[in-house]
């Protein structure tokens, strides 16, 4: 157990907290480049952190949006299942990673990603758009519409709000 400034030592819990705290601290200047579109340099900046730290699941989420924003999908995949390797509760990469497999076309996996963010997260809003647009992608119209009006029901942003409620209504239509 390590100890802390004031010489007390600290619990499991608090190590687990400062490693947290530290983890984060490591890629927040790679974020700053994310927000100023600089993927590039981000990359790099992370490509930095992951050799000082492999297991910094931060790290590796923010790889995989830089990759994905560079338009490199199967790379983001990759960069999105090797943070859920290290931090299996990572709410955020599991819903990405589901949106890239739909993305990718490997609908089922999208599903399962899916089901998974939310036994994790149930009623989570993210999740059920996730859920809403796999089920789509895969042509099961009752499950879409059945996920997509419960991610109307969590109170979305507007926009994202209006986007599903045309493809409702289209779903509707056909």
């Amino acid at each position: 157990m390590a100890t802390s400034k004031s010489g007390k030592k600290k619990t499991p819990e608090e190590e687990a907290q400062a490693l947290d705290g530290a983890r984060w601290e490591a890629v927040e200047e790679a974020t700053e480049l994310l927000h100023e579109e600089e993927y590039h340099a981000a990359l790099v900046a992370l490509r930095d952190v992951l050799k000082a730290d492999p297991q910094n699941a931060y790290a590796y989420y923010f790889t995989a949006i830089a990759l994905f924003e560079s338009g490199e999908l199967e790379a983001a995949r990759d960069a999105y299942r090797a943070a859920l390797k290290v931090a299996p509760s990572h709410l955020g990469a599991r819903v990405a990673l589901s949106h890239v497999l739909r993305m990718t076309g490997d609908l089922r996996g999208a599903i399962k990603e899916g089901l998974a963010a939310l036994s994790q997260a149930p009623g989570d809003g993210d999740v059920l758009h996730a859920l809403g647009l796999a089920y789509h992608a895969r042509g099961d119209k009752p499950a879409a519409k059945k996920y997509l009006e419960a991610f109307l029901d969590s109170r979305p942003e507007f926009e994202t709000a209006t986007e599903v409620r045309a493809l409702l209504a289209q779903m509707e239509s056909q």
